[in-house]
């Protein structure tokens, strides 16, 4: 145990001053003056040391060896039963009226302290498909442009706001839902026509180990609503396609502020609501009337 840190006597002055008793022979009311104690604690350490050795020296913790009132066996296993039914420790004293310190000294005894204590974890759940490319995830991460070392290496802060405006790196990555192997690229953009070459890249990549990529799943993100996707599926290259984005659907009624100015009154003639210009494939791709990216 660790010493008082206002305690006269250490381990080593104890060993001194029964040294000083028992092999100097010097009396006990002198050895007490040159240490500053009382003759009680002299002779206390002397009968230690010739009861147990230096092991006797130490100090002993100070819980005494029997409770006044200890808390009855019954009142413990309530403690444990309410604790398993995930009550709190103050609701658990208030109920069987005992302190809230003697709830929490049992809880501590028996191990249920922390509410992960009262149930076992439950083992980790990994998610895959049953083949590699059946599934493969797209996503971007966007990364600062260093041009020079920073001041966590230098611890030179001056000048370090004149690295502003140098610009961003993004990396996009994917990976195999079965497999987790991953393919990453830097593109200095994530627009659309990075996008689509990432995807590309990404197709030839996992070919090289005998994989036909099926499905791609990404976020919403404006990069990946706009990739156009009918065009690969027309080639056959692979059957990978994009997350369909969000239809845009007509309103019940149209917004009165889209509607041309009247002077005549109410108009006769029916008004035809805005669509988007984006068309869904029949094989469930998503292509933009007009433009075809990926074409070539």
């Amino acid at each position: 145990m660790n010493s008082h840190k206002n305690a006269r006597l250490t381990h080593h002055g104890r060993a001194e001053l029964v040294h000083r008793v028992l092999v100097e022979g010097q009396t006990a009311s002198q050895v007490a003056a040159s240490f500053g104690v009382c003759v009680k604690t002299v002779r206390k350490w002397v009968v230690r040391f010739e009861a147990e050795g230096t092991a006797g020296l130490c100090d002993r913790s100070s819980r005494p060896h029997r409770l006044h009132r200890p808390t009855p066996d019954d009142v413990m296993d309530r403690i444990a039963a309410l604790r398993r039914e995930r009550w709190t420790g103050k609701r658990i004293a208030a109920e069987l009226g005992v302190s809230p310190a003697t709830v929490s000294r049992v809880l501590r005894r028996l191990g249920l302290s922390r509410l992960r204590d009262l149930e076992p974890a439950e083992p980790v759940r990994r998610y895959e498909r049953e083949r590699p490319g059946e599934l493969i995830h797209l996503d971007i991460k966007k990364l600062g442009r260093f041009e020079r070392v920073g001041h966590r290496i230098t611890g030179d802060r001056r000048g370090q706001s004149n690295s502003r405006g140098v610009g961003w790196e993004y990396v996009h990555v994917c990976i195999d839902d079965h497999s987790r192997v991953a393919f990453t690229s830097i593109f200095p953009d994530e627009k659309a026509v990075s996008t689509v070459a990432f995807l590309r890249a990404a197709i030839v990549f996992y070919a090289r180990f005998g994989v036909t990529v099926e499905r791609v799943m990404t976020d919403n993100g404006s990069c990946y609503k706009s990739m156009p996707s009918a065009t690969p599926a027309r080639r056959s290259a692979s059957a990978t396609s994009a997350p369909d984005p969000t239809p845009q659907r007509p309103t019940a009624r149209p917004s009165a502020s889209s509607r041309p100015r009247s002077t005549n009154g109410p108009m006769h003639v029916r008004m035809t609501p805005r669509t988007s210009a984006r068309t869904i494939c029949p094989n469930g791709f998503t292509a933009t009337i007009g433009t075809d990216p990926m074409a070539g």
